[in-house]
């Protein structure tokens, strides 16, 4: 009769593919089978954008858009759900599956707060202009999503993203953090590096060269993705579960920092 909320889930591992699959698929699949022998009334699986790859500047990726997993993070999440649904048709768990794109917020993991660094040092590269367009969601906005897939009856089955309510250019982004960190004292170095978007192409294309060899280089795998448009679209969230997202960027970005701050792990 309870609950399980699964939120476990390898990003960036440490050097090795394989890793993706141990914990993503082969993990979820534990997960599901303690799950069904312990009857659990709701599976709440959260995925990930990768499943899905990159988009086109003007598209944003429905509920329903198709597989097209960006790597081995990508594929590794789309078996993730594969399985949740696979058990949900079996009639083993009554499952919903929620996607958060770029996350950020309190308790941010650290290579979110190095991207703070980067920022206030100048350090932080412009790839073709930053007029590419990412989603991102706040951790309050993620738990909100997550609580109504499990509250809703009519989740059942289903997939939703959950993310801020608008995507964001990436100098967007960049300047959002450069102003909160102003606005709390920092003194922040204004400039960009300025970089061609082929630096990013050449980046992904040494990722994929590294992935293909089951390996993994984390700078290399962000820096070919800082050029791409990963856009979703939360309508059927707002539609279907009465999803609405109260913090955006800004207000977002503001209690990171300030997180950080009182815990003295920046400055």
């Amino acid at each position: 009769g309870a609950t399980l909320f699964h939120t476990a889930g390898v990003i960036h591992p440490k050097g090795r593919v394989a890793q993706f699959y141990a914990v993503n698929e082969r993990g979820t699949h534990n997960i599901l089978d303690a799950a069904s022998k312990a009857k659990v009334r709701r599976f709440i699986h959260v995925s990930s954008n990768s499943p899905f790859g990159t988009n086109a500047r003007a598209e944003s990726f429905a509920a329903d858009a198709p597989f097209k997993p960006y790597m081995h993070y990508g594929r590794s999440k789309r078996r993730g759900e594969e399985l949740v649904l696979q058990a949900h048709a079996a009639g083993e768990v009554d499952a919903v599956i929620v996607r958060p794109p770029w996350f950020y917020g309190p308790n941010q993991p650290p290579r979110q707060t190095q991207f703070f660094r980067m920022i206030r040092d100048g350090k932080m590269p412009k790839i073709g202009g930053g007029t590419n367009r990412r989603s991102m969601a706040y951790t309050e906005n993620i738990a909100q999503g997550m609580f109504l897939a499990e509250r809703v009856p009519e989740a059942s089955g289903r997939a939703y993203w959950i993310a801020d309510r608008q995507p964001y250019e990436m100098r967007e982004i960049v300047t959002t953090v450069q102003d909160v960190l102003e606005e709390l004292g920092f003194e922040v170095r204004r400039k960009s590096l300025a970089v061609p978007g082929i630096v990013s192409e050449m980046a992904m294309f040494a990722d994929h060269m590294l992935q293909g060899v089951g390996l993994y280089h984390q700078k290399i795998h962000v820096l070919g993705e800082l050029n791409k448009n990963i856009a979703c679209d939360i309508t059927a969230a707002v539609d279907e579960l009465g999803y609405d997202p109260k913090v955006e960027l800004r207000e977002g970005m503001r209690r990171s920092v300030r997180w950080l701050m009182d815990r003295q792990l920046f400055g």
